[in-house]
């Protein structure tokens, strides 16, 4: 029989699949002996059969029985009796942290007559009173539905007629009183009343966070970070402790070091009298950790000494939530802790030099999405600047935007093309939507751990939190700074995650330290390089190490090929060579479509070979020594040629002037005969070539006479030749025989020595099917998995992105489009199958991928699984596959 419930002490931190994140680690710290609230664990199977079936597993009710009982025997009360009650919270917990996506409930079990019992127990009203307010209206939003805004407005009403802006001014009869009122909301929105049996509190907590699981801002952030759909939350009953309930009480959040910055200390917030969510969800300014060492020293140094065993213990950063009861320190959660991408850099090598993980471990802390945000630009210090406020450095980067002052607003406004800053005086799940719209997060309130800055940090978004001079009026759409200025939504403002500055207007940046570096430009030993950039080389060395993948780039200039090879690219894997003939060449190649003759053909083919072979020799003498594949033109004649539209109407509007153009009219002639209804699938490629004699031959001379060249002045040019959009053998063999023919003229003509590799691009499914017998002829195969994406799904990219992909998105069709991470299960079998069949009739066939998937961290994994020698990608990105083929190299397979 399944079990669906587990005690603390039953579960460990490897059981997350089942127990989620939070549970997991509950039951570690449990079984090593630190003070948890006794509690047990829902299980993510529980959640996952609810909303399979629409209702709890029939067993489930008489599992939770048994553990609420157990629970009860050893706390010495039962679930809401009216003196002394146990109260318990309820909390999601999925296996990868979600924060502030599902629900929490807190002080389950309080009702009309338990208060009191509580009350009276704890000698302290007001804490009762206070308490079973946040029970209503945490249920009510939560459970009920209730929009947050009516309890909100109640409990700025009882302020306002206090004459305070503070929670903690209301006394216990204010706060009675906010109870029949939190009461009155409920039955007017929710059309029953606050349920007063505390079994079915708990029951109806335990389905909404079930529920939760496919709340939109859940859904939302699962795509937002790829986390899969199907994996459930677990549900955790604790029992509560209390940190609202004096002022020797509190709550706070820890982390063993700096998240922003990987630095070591002491880091963390805390508010005295106050429970959990009031931490996170920033709306009181909080304390330090250093400033609990003063309030309450016992305390501080206990978590201080547990802070370190569970770092110790975990092997990382660990991220704490912890509650004070009249100076009982309790441990509510811990879990791995999010971090900036600079701190992932500093705190893996930091462990390597602490004895707590080694080299390869330290290779999997880090990843390329993280290595491509500390590539981002940051601003230039000597640049003018005025800075009108001072926030805490949340999450570092530069973003410059727009002022805006609601979710709605940002994501309508960086849809129209507007970059976004998305100020508020504090974040909630709501705001997720606009958040990942918005270039940055500026808040007036909140730390380092409230939800602004631990969402901001694990999107790798830019965040400054706690501008707290900063009056943010976001009904009036504007803020205002203590000189009176006011500053209204559309200004522009920049922000600085790194130092927490905002200033006004747009400052300039500047390349990052790390790019610089990969540029040569910094020698990572120099007193020039700082601690990230020699955590960075220290991490690239371990990935170059062990590597089974090369790393080219995509480059189509001399200019494109040094910087990469500066990059650390090992060759290039595409060179487009039809981005050659646009320019002032462009006449040219519509001289070449027009030519009716083979003379004149081939007078436009030899005007354009010289030019071609200039192109090749700043390549080949950039990428000297390292291997260069040059495709053969591949996009339809219509992307030379002048639009139809446009030409037919300056024919029509010449002809109506009586000045008709005879070379207009032989161009429109044209145009027609080669317009097709869809271009893509037309006449390009290897059909090219097949079609207009000469032209792939021309190429290949250019391209070989461009060796020979290097050859002679003492290079080491390695070419390898690539003929597009091949989908029969007897296509490539029919151009391969040209290509032989012409080598072999240019050996006899120039005297050079030259070796070179013809291949073929594996681009259509066909091709894939087909791979085996392709490979009789072809030398190499490079996988342009951009159009096998196209022709796999029978998508036209260009229409299909704009035209229904966010609706995919949305439904869960795609978890991430397939054309920035390769689909594996269609595209990648066919890439496999291609693989397979090329190497069973040649093995040892080189194989590569072209496409923009050859940069993409998860697609780099699954060519590496699958044996490719190689991946390409843009110069900008070899840093980031460098990194991830040494990290695939090290992971365990997906598959």
């Amino acid at each position: 029989m399944t079990k669906f419930v587990y005690d603390f002490a039953e579960g460990s931190k490897d059981l997350k699949d089942l127990l989620g994140g939070k549970g997991a680690n509950l039951a570690e710290m449990t079984n090593m002996g630190l003070p948890v609230p006794p509690g047990f664990t829902i299980t993510t199977e529980a959640c996952k059969a609810y909303l399979s079936n629409g209702r709890e597993p029939a067993e489930l009710s008489a599992e939770v029985s048994e553990h609420l009982a157990a629970l009860e025997v050893r706390m010495g009360k039962k679930l809401g009796q009216t003196d002394d009650p146990l109260l318990v919270s309820v909390r999601s917990g999925a296996k990868f942290s979600m924060p502030g996506m599902m629900e929490t409930v807190l002080n389950v079990g309080l009702n009309d007559q338990s208060v009191r019992g509580l009350a009276a127990q704890s000698g302290n009203e007001r804490f009762a009173f206070d308490s079973y307010r946040r029970l209503i209206q945490m249920f009510g939003k939560t459970v009920l539905d209730i929009d947050g805004d009516h309890f909100e407005h109640a409990l700025d009403e009882a302020k306002t007629a206090k004459g305070t802006t503070n929670d903690l001014d209301l006394d216990a009869e204010d706060l009675r009183k906010l109870v029949e009122t939190y009461k009155q909301v409920v039955v007017e929105y929710a059309g029953r009343e606050f349920p007063q049996d505390p079994r079915e509190q708990m029951d109806l907590a335990v389905r909404a966070v079930f529920e939760s699981w496919n709340a939109p801002r859940a859904i939302l952030y699962r795509r937002q970070e790829r986390i899969p759909a199907d994996l459930g939350t677990a549900v955790n009953i604790c029992s509560m402790v209390f940190g609202n309930l004096s002022e020797d009480s509190g709550t706070g959040v820890a982390f063993t070091r700096d998240p922003a910055s990987g630095a070591k200390g002491e880091y963390g917030d805390y508010l005295q009298n106050a429970q959990g969510e009031d931490v996170v969800a920033g709306i009181r300014n909080t304390l330090s950790l250093a400033d609990l060492a003063t309030l309450d020293k016992k305390s501080h140094d206990e978590l201080m000494g547990i802070m370190a065993q569970l770092e110790e213990h975990y092997r990382d950063l660990c991220d704490i939530e912890f509650t004070i009861e009249r100076g009982k320190l309790w441990m509510l959660q811990t879990r791995v802790g999010k971090r900036t991408a600079a701190a992932a850099f500093r705190i893996a090598t930091q462990l390597i030099d602490e004895g707590l993980i080694d080299e390869m471990e330290a290779l999997q802390r880090v990843t390329g999405a993280q290595l491509a945000q500390l590539m981002f630009p940051h601003f230039d210090d000597t640049a003018p600047h005025e800075k009108i406020a001072q926030g805490m450095n949340a999450s570092p980067g530069a973003a410059v935007g727009k002022v805006v002052f609601d979710s709605y607003t940002a994501v309508k406004w960086s849809r129209s093309g507007e970059k976004v800053i998305l100020v508020r005086r504090e974040t909630n799940p709501d705001d997720l939507n606009g958040m990942i719209a918005a270039e940055g997060i500026l808040t007036s309130r909140g730390g380092k751990t409230s939800h602004a800055a631990v969402v901001a940090r694990g999107m790798g978004k830019t965040c400054v939190c706690g501008a707290e001079k900063l009056k943010v009026d976001t009904k009036a759409r504007h803020f205002s700074t203590p000189d009176g200025k006011v500053y209204e939504e559309g200004t522009v403002i920049s922000i600085d995650g790194t130092t927490g500055e905002v200033f006004l207007g747009e400052v300039p940046v500047v390349a990052s330290p790390v790019v610089r570096y990969f540029e040569g430009e910094i020698d990572p030993e120099s007193d020039e390089a700082d601690d990230l950039v020699r955590a960075v080389h220290r991490i690239m060395r371990v990935a170059d190490g062990g590597r089974s993948m090369a790393v080219r780039a995509n480059a189509d200039t001399d200019a494109d090929a040094a910087r990469a090879r500066r990059f650390g690219a090992q060759g290039i894997g595409l060179c487009r060579t039809e981005h050659m003939f646009l320019g002032d060449r462009r006449s040219l190649v519509e001289a070449l479509i027009l030519a009716d003759t083979d003379t004149e053909r081939e007078r436009q083919l030899a005007e354009l070979l010289p030019l071609q072979r200039e192109d090749f020799k700043g390549i080949f003498e950039a990428m000297d020594g390292l291997p260069v594949t040059i495709r053969l033109l591949d996009p339809p004649l219509h992307e030379f040629l002048p639009d139809i539209t446009e030409l037919s109407v300056r024919v029509a509007v010449a002809e109506a002037r009586g000045e008709p153009r005879e070379g207009d009219l032989r161009m429109l002639q044209a145009v027609h005969k080669l317009h097709e209804q869809n271009p893509m699938l037309g006449l390009r490629g290897v059909r090219l070539g097949l079609v207009i004699p000469g032209l792939f031959a021309m190429q290949a001379r250019a391209i070989l006479e461009a060796a020979a060249e290097r050859v002679k002045a003492g290079g080491v040019p390695r070419v390898e030749i690539m003929v597009p959009l091949v989908g029969a053998v007897q296509e490539f063999e029919s151009v391969k025989d040209d290509i032989i023919k012409v080598a072999r003229d240019v050996r006899t003509e120039t005297g050079a020595h030259l070796e070179f590799l013809v291949g073929t691009m594996i681009e259509l499914p066909r091709a894939a099917l087909t791979a085996g017998q392709i490979a009789e002829s072809a030398e190499f195969f490079s996988f342009g998995t951009n159009d096998l994406t196209q022709t796999t799904w029978g998508f036209s990219r260009d229409d299909v992105e704009a035209a229904f992909f966010s609706h995919y998105l949305e439904k869960g069709i795609f978890g991430v489009s397939p054309f920035e991470s390769l689909d594996r299960e269609g595209v990648g079998a066919l890439v496999r199958i291609a693989a397979e069949q090329g190497r069973a009739t040649r093995p040892g066939l080189k194989l590569g991928v072209c496409g923009e998937h050859g940069g993409d961290p998860e697609s780099v994994h699954f060519f590496n699984e699958v044996g490719l020698d190689y991946v390409s990608c843009s110069p900008f990105r070899v840093p980031v596959a460098r990194l991830e083929a040494g990290r695939a190299n090290r992971a365990p397979s997906t598959d």
